[in-house]
Parts: C-alpha cells; structure tokens; sequence
C-alpha cells in the first residue's frame, strides 16, 4: 500500500508536475527549460528508479532512492535557475513546494530504510498536501484565464479569501500530518471545503458546462472541496480516512492532472479548443465515475469496499487508456497549425 501511494504521488504526479512546471515557467519567463538530450535524461532519470523496482528487488533500495531523489533535484534546479534569472520571485511559493516534495520523498526512503512507518506517512501525507497545494494555486491562477480566455467572462476573485484559504492550509498540512487523529484538523478541513466551496461559486457559470475542457477542471475542483468536507466529517460519521485521502487523491489529483493534461496538449499543439474530440467525455465520465466510487460508496456500503476498488481502479485504467489513444498521434505528429512543406518545381 505504501508503494502505491508512493507512485501514485512521486510516480505519477511527480511526472506531471515535473512537464506543467517545465512548459509553465518557459512561459513565465520567455526563458528556454528544458529540452532535446536534457530532458530526456531528465525522463530517464524518472524512469530508471521505477524500472528498477518492477524488474528485480536485487539492486539496493538506497541507489533506487538516490536516482529518485535526483530527478526532483534535476527539476528542482531546472525551474528555478530561469525564474531566478530573470528575478521572477512571486513564483517561489511554487519553488518551495517543489523542494517539499523533493524532502517527503527523502523521509519517505529514510522511513523505509529505517522501517519506520511514522517516516513514510510523514513523507507520504506531506507530499499529498503539498501537490494539492500546487494545485490550488495554478487553479487560482489558470481557470480564470481560461475561463476569460473562451468565454470572455472575468470570474470574481477575492484577495482575502486566496490569503486566508493560504494560512488555512499550512495549518491543516501540520496538524493532519504531525498531529494526526484531533478536533483541530477536522476544524480546519472545514474551513478550507467553506473557503474553496466559495472561491468555486465565484466562478461558476451556467456556460461553462457545455465547456468539457472547462467543466472538467470545475469538477476536479469539487472534489477537493469533497476532500476537506470528508476530512471535517470523519470523526463524526467514523468511515474510513482513507476516503478523503482518495478524494484529495483520486479526485483532486487524478481529474485535474487529466483534465488540464487534455486542454494544454490540445492546445500547445495547435489545434482548436472549441473542437475536441467527443470521445473525451466517456475519458473524463470514467475519471469522475472512478472517484465518486473509491469514495462516496464505501462511505454508504463499506461491506463492498474491495469492489468499489477494484471498479475505480478499472475506471481509472480505461479512462487513460482512451487519453492515451486520442493524445499519443497527437505529440508525436506535427503541430496541427505547421506550414505544409511543399516542393518547389
């Protein structure tokens, strides 16, 4: 179970982060990240840990750790030299919470070097945090602008709230991490589902809905509002913790990396946002079935909790198998916009 989580979060999301921030900070600050031989070694040095353990537990675990823990390093030094450059400090809340990762990583191999579980959940909860964190804020930052940018609408912002919901989460990250299992935690869960349950009724609009490349990035949204709502209900109704970890998981993570994995590949591939491929709705109806399954029914029916599992688990398979079919062509073809190359008589 440890090792899931540790790939579903420095795995999976680590991979994701890791192409957002290079393609985000490139444009942040006209300043050249990554690319050709660099990056791939920067895949490869991903890649190889994960190789490693699936095809034999025979090489130490600390060389494991240590290619691991240099590919966060890579990326770590990768974004922050062009935003250090150019002076770019406003985005050094996002610097931080790159370098959280890179440290719950390191807890999380010195917990299993060590056996010790109270290590691996620090590493694991705190990573968990901290990409939701990242989230949070390039949602803050994006859905506006794509809201603005397809239809023309300026979503209401408020300063407090993006300060207050801030402060918020630093103090639910320590009191759920260290503290595990008090009143305070649960306190601020609920705080922080009132405080996003606001932010993400500043921004509805009935239009949006028939924007799947919208609606989607709007329900990812929910569903972490649905994770600080299960995390404040928890000691009350008794179910599982590990039902708003999925929400956080599952939800948070897994539909809003899909859903704004779909809308910037489409987008920085030249094609037109307006014409999407229809087969995107059954991807991203599997991805919010998926979630409301791992986590809304084993709350109702908790006898069936393995088969709520294994049928999220299943959703979530189909519904990248089908991203994968649709968007593979597409990054490795030419840009849809590319000037055809004609011969010349």
């Amino acid at each position: 179970m440890d090792w899931h989580a540790h790939e579903m979060l420095f795995g999976y999301a680590g991979a994701v982060i890791a192409g957002f921030l290079l393609t985000a900070v490139r444009n942040w600050t006209a300043r050249e990240t990554l690319q050709g031989a660099a990056l791939a070694a920067l895949a490869c040095v991903w890649l190889l840990p994960r190789i490693l353990l699936s095809v034999s537990w025979a090489t130490p675990l600390w060389i494991i750790a240590g290619l691991d823990l240099c590919f966060m390093v890579m990326l770590l030094v990768a974004i922050a030299r062009p935003i250090v450059a150019v002076r770019q400090w406003k985005q050094m809340g996002v610097l931080s919470k790159v370098a959280f990762l890179l440290v719950s990583n390191a807890l999380f191999y010195a917990g299993v070097l060590r056996s010790d579980p109270g290590l691996i959940d620090i590493g694991l909860y705190s990573a968990l945090y901290m990409i939701i964190a990242l989230i949070l804020v390039m949602a803050r930052r994006l859905i506006p602008f794509f809201v603005k940018s397809a239809l023309g609408i300026d979503v209401n912002n408020r300063q407090w709230l993006d300060r207050s919901s801030l402060v918020l989460f630093l103090l639910f990250w320590i009191a759920i991490v260290f503290f595990p299992n008090n009143d305070v935690a649960s306190l601020l869960a609920g705080l922080l589902a009132v405080l996003h349950g606001l932010r993400l009724w500043d921004w509805s609009a009935a239009v949006i809905w028939r924007r799947p490349l919208l609606a989607v990035l709007y329900l990812a949204y929910a569903t972490i509002v649905l994770g600080f709502v299960m995390s404040a209900l928890q000691p009350v109704f008794l179910f599982s913790p590990f039902l708003a970890t999925h929400a956080f998981a599952f939800g948070g993570i897994g539909i809003m990396t899909i859903g704004m994995m779909a809308r910037v590949a489409w987008g920085h591939t030249g094609r037109n946002l307006q014409q999407m491929p229809g087969i995107l709705l059954p991807c991203f109806g599997l991805m919010l079935a998926g979630g409301l399954v791992r986590v809304v029914l084993p709350a109702i029916w908790p006898a069936y909790t393995f088969h709520w599992v294994v049928a999220s688990g299943l959703a979530w398979i189909v519904a990248f198998l089908i991203f994968a079919w649709i968007y593979v062509p597409v990054l490795l073809g030419p840009r849809a916009d590319a000037t055809p190359v004609t011969s010349q008589s």
